[in-house]
């Protein structure tokens, strides 16, 4: 069930409730001492009307100055609170982002760029700040206007009807512009991060437009997109200048009646001067908070925006993890595929199309056929990235449904297209600081794939630090690093992608003799247009339009 911005906001808050009732508290007792600061000015005033100036005008002065240190002091302890608040909120949503990401399905992220996925995370910011800012100041504010009213009510029953108006002033607010509000500022937001998104791809392959009529054309196309953010924060903009504009006349009418008729009620003795000047205090007190209010809109509507495009993430589905401890393994693995299908969302032709497929353990397959043909979409559904749409898939005799996928992964290595190093040192992107490998396995698979001679040309050696997509590697050494990383653990399946269409003719050779020789008992699955791994592989795999049209074990 898809679930409303509203009540996205209302279950992150429900993760901290402590923490929002302790502010509702300090803001219930601020509310109060503030609101007691008027009776207080009332009776010093009428005390000085009097001429009576004795210990109790002293005592007053004193009680109304302590509320004012109190109150400040209550909103101190509601700043930390909220600064706590924060902190969960920050620490919360990394933790969701860094958990979700290399979890999601891949299915889910056909038609998503994950990158883009990513950049979502700075909506946390704008969650931190505005959930504080509505904690603290509407919470204050809305507290402010109840107990406001029911003081003015004690002054004169005209003041009930106040209430009454005011009340029904913000619905009439809310009721009428609340949808269109949020609605604007869901639309602001999604052609903000189409800028934010065109940005990324001008910055992914900046020399691609350092060509003038190229850079034209990204100037034009990102004027275009900016201009479509603007229309829609234009019109998001109206609707917080319509609720700004009947604040303005709620407050001249407010005013102006008040003054009117609290200078009547004092003529007529039905007030004295005293509670006038309370009454007209309090009457402040209140069209400041429903000021509050109506400004502090936008910040909800930014709020709700901020966690709806969270949650566009955090309901993507996710692969499940084990229920069970990783505390068995496989000795050999046989992949079994029978009248196997595969399509992608939203098209109705199947990519793979009755795959009919054994393999046995210690097996080197080269698939080989024209781009299109299903080759990539099978490598990753035997690898687990992709599940079968129709037909059943086999692991030693388990239904793919069945197989646990945590154990499956750690007994193979998958390099897809595109690939790269992530920003860390060489010896973290090959190991990923697993405590269990040892420095001789390191060392075999470093010189497997012949890159030691780069290794040690570099003055930090394995703890280089690499650039994100590592930058500075030529396209070669970032390879090297990616096959180190699919071996060291000796797995049992290698499907790859690929692996070396960035390698000279000499070196792809040696690591390709290394990768298929019989010494090594692994699975190889490879998908080329090197054709060096057709003569070293056991098995050539053709396939054409998603089928498997030929298949020769050597």
């Amino acid at each position: 069930m898809t679930l409303s911005p509203l009540n996205r906001l209302t279950n992150l808050l429900k993760l901290d409730k402590k923490d929002v009732y302790q502010v509702f508290f300090y803001a219930i007792f601020a509310g109060l001492v503030s609101l007691s600061l008027p009776l207080g000015i009332q009776a010093i005033i009428n005390l000085i009307q009097s001429g009576r100036v004795s210990v109790s005008w002293i005592v007053l002065v004193f009680l109304v100055v302590a509320g004012v240190a109190l109150v400040g002091l209550l909103s101190l302890m509601q700043l930390r609170i909220t600064e706590n608040l924060q902190q969960k909120i920050f620490i919360r949503s990394s933790f969701e982002f860094g958990y979700r990401l290399p979890k999601i399905k891949t299915e889910e992220l056909y038609d998503q760029y994950p990158p883009e996925l990513a950049n979502r995370f700075f909506d946390t910011l704008t969650i931190q700040k505005g959930v504080s800012k509505l904690l603290v100041d509407f919470s204050a504010a809305i507290l402010q206007i109840l107990f406001g009213i029911i003081l003015l009510s004690l002054y004169h029953s005209f003041f009930i009807f106040f209430g009454l108006f005011l009340i029904v002033l913000l619905y009439i607010i809310f009721r009428y512009s609340f949808e269109s509000g949020l609605a604007s500022s869901m639309k602001e937001s999604k052609y903000k991060y189409k800028v934010v998104g065109w940005l990324q791809e001008i910055a992914r392959n900046n020399f691609s437009f350092k060509k003038n009529t190229n850079f034209d054309f990204a100037l034009q196309k990102n004027d275009k997109l900016t201009a479509e953010y603007l229309i829609y924060r234009e019109k998001h903009f109206s609707v917080i200048k319509r609720q700004y504009t009947q604040l303005i006349f709620f407050k001249i009418i407010i005013a102006a009646g008040l003054l009117l008729i609290g200078g009547y009620l004092v003529l007529n003795q039905q007030m004295n001067i005293g509670q006038f000047v309370a009454a007209e205090i309090i009457i402040l007190l209140v069209i400041g908070s429903v000021e509050k209010i109506i400004v502090g809109l936008e910040t909800l509507y930014d709020v709700l925006t901020a966690v709806e495009k969270i949650g566009q993430v955090t309901d993507m589905s996710v692969e499940e993890n084990s229920k069970e401890p990783l505390n068995y393994c496989y000795t050999n693995i046989q992949l079994v595929t029978e009248k196997m299908n595969y399509r992608f969302p939203d098209t109705t032709d199947p990519v793979l199309e009755k795959i009919n497929l054994t393999i046995d353990q210690s097996e080197k397959i080269y698939l080989e056929g024209l781009n299109g043909s299903g080759k990539t979409t099978l490598i990753r559904t035997l690898a687990g990235l992709l599940q079968p749409t129709s037909g059943a898939f086999y692991i030693n005799d388990d239904t793919y449904q069945k197989i646990d996928l945590d154990q499956y992964r750690t007994h193979i290595s998958t390099i897809t297209t595109g690939e790269t190093p992530f920003e860390g040192t060489i010896l973290e992107n090959i190991t990923f600081k697993n405590k269990m490998i040892k420095q001789e396995e390191i060392k075999w698979a470093i010189d497997s794939v012949k890159l030691g001679d780069y290794i040690k040309s570099l003055p930090e050696g394995l703890e280089t630090k690499i650039y994100p997509e590592g930058k500075q590697l030529s396209s070669s050494n970032a390879q090297k690093i990616l096959l180190a990383r699919s071996i060291i653990n000796k797995p049992k399946i290698l499907f790859y992608e690929d692996p070396l269409d960035k390698m000279d003719t000499y070196a792809a050779k040696e690591v390709i003799d290394f990768l298929t020789s019989s010494e090594n008992k692994w699975t190889l699955i490879v998908s080329s247009k090197n054709s060096y791994w057709k003569e070293k592989c056991t098995r050539v795999i053709t396939m054409e339009n998603g089928k498997i049209i030929n298949d020769i074990k050597k």
